[in-house]
């Protein structure tokens, strides 16, 4: 489990971004406080959350970037508090969590006091509530009692599907499956595929590993690691998962990573029925839902939603402004569709651009099945919709441009390296800039070309 950091909650944020060279900038009068330290392949990057009085300020941070050749940037994100009469709370904790829990129906797990900038800043309790669909983070001011404001912490995702490698569609170039409620009749013997199940714990009986953790009710175990179901059992999806966010990670070590989300990565494919995934960065976790088909057995929706959680890891609370979520979801499809090209044919009928191709069959009657795309026509800023998984795609495009100029192995190293640089709040100009500095720090000027054209197509630099 990651440490948490509170510089989320991007309505009531502003962001703030300062570059600063050779040495670091210093530390902000009312402090800074550690959060996490990053190793990439360029560098150290350490991050802080602001306090003020030794509070949280909600939605400030500080980042210190210290790269190979002794040079160091920074990303101030601090918050001015102003017009704060006090910093001891009238309300008690106990009572912020009773009401929060009468609104939504569960108890809070737990209450932080925290400051909310603002134009006077005010003291607020913050309340963490777990539910099926994602945690709730509230903010209920410490004097009055109102809520200040209250938002799912988790971003969610339309439509997902799961598969064996990469799923049933892609397998048997068969467009025409359909799911027939997670029938083993609906998809052929030939479309399973005995796979290596790498990293388990040593002795452990169960899906738990260095880089997977299933949390699933009624977890599967198996004396002697033998983990063979079918898709109408629902110790398939547990396996499904298990293999494709490890698989995902030993393919980060063997790009030359060690540090981007080595840990193991808790999942649940068990009791949500929704036709859709999410990953919750308030417990660190990735839900997949069992509506349509089965999210959990398609592949490229584990890695979509592995994706949240790698940029999670590289940036605590990635993702909280329109563009920056954007990106997230952009990265997202852009993963799934990266990993597919180690597995998949690249074929009219089932294109690697094409995303979630069985958990489409569900809800999508063109073929081929897609949820979305990462060759769409969309630029910036002229197709912005104001919706995070469509103006995703024209990230993603974005991506997908550079992979096909620089090849996977140089576009992922850059993709990944750049993400350690980006900040909670970034724009589409300002990420794309930090991509394209580091294809030239990793391999030159003509790599940085091809990446700075890439943006460039799709209306971003």
């Amino acid at each position: 489990m990651k440490k948490r950091a509170i510089f989320a909650l991007a309505p009531l944020l502003t962001a703030g971004l300062v570059i600063a060279g050779g040495t670091a900038a210093q530390a902000a009068p009312d402090g800074l406080k550690p959060v996490q330290t990053r190793q990439s392949l360029l560098g150290q990057h350490t991050w802080y959350q602001q306090t003020y009085r030794g509070i949280p300020v909600f939605g400030g941070y500080y980042a210190k970037h210290t790269n190979t050749d002794g040079s160091v940037t920074v990303d101030d994100g601090r918050k001015a508090v102003t017009g704060l009469a006090d910093t001891i709370a009238e309300l008690p904790a106990q009572r912020a969590k009773s009401g929060v829990a009468g609104r939504l129906g569960r108890q809070p797990g737990s209450a932080e006091l925290v400051i909310v900038p603002g134009s006077p800043a005010k003291l607020a309790w913050m309340t963490l509530t777990p539910t099926r669909k994602g945690t709730f983070r509230t903010l209920v001011d410490a004097g009055s009692g109102t809520v200040l404001h209250e938002e799912n912490t988790v971003q969610h995702s339309d439509g997902k599907g799961r598969v064996f490698d990469p799923n049933p569609v892609v397998r048997l170039q068969n467009e025409s499956l359909t799911d027939q409620d997670d029938a083993d009749s609906a998809v052929p013997a030939r479309a399973y595929r005995t796979v290596r199940l790498t990293k388990l714990n040593r002795g452990a009986t169960t899906l738990q590993g260095a880089y997977a953790n299933n949390m699933s009710a009624n977890a599967v175990t198996s004396k002697h690691r033998v983990f063979t179901f079918t898709r109408s059992q629902d110790g398939f999806e547990q396996v499904m998962a298990y293999y494709s966010i490890t698989s995902a990670e030993e393919y980060i070590h063997r790009l030359g990573f060690r540090d981007v989300n080595n840990e193991p990565q808790d999942f649940i494919t068990t009791g949500y029925e929704d036709d859709n995934s999410f990953y919750d960065g308030s417990v660190d976790a990735i839900t997949f839902g069992t509506g349509g088909v089965d999210d959990a057995e398609d592949n490229e929706v584990i890695w979509h939603e592995y994706g949240h959680a790698i940029q999670d890891d590289q940036v605590p609370n990635f993702g909280v402004s329109d563009e920056a979520g954007a990106i997230g979801e952009g990265f997202g499809d852009y993963w799934a569709v990266t990993m597919s090209q180690a597995t998949s044919p690249n074929t009219r009928t089932t294109p690697w651009a094409c995303v979630m191709d069985w958990d489409a069959t569900s809800y999508t009657t063109d073929e081929p099945h897609c949820l979305r795309r990462v060759d769409g026509p969309k630029v910036y800023p002229d197709d912005l919709a104001g919706e995070v998984h469509d103006d995703g795609e024209i990230w993603s495009h974005a991506l997908w441009d550079v992979n096909r100029a620089l090849g996977r192995t140089a576009a992922n190293r850059v993709i990944l390296e750049s993400q350690f640089f980006f900040n909670p709040e970034i724009s589409m100009p300002q990420a794309a800039r930090k991509t394209v500095t580091t294809a030239f720090v990793l391999y030159g000027p003509r790599a940085a070309a091809k990446v700075r054209a890439a943006f460039h197509v799709r209306g971003i630099l």
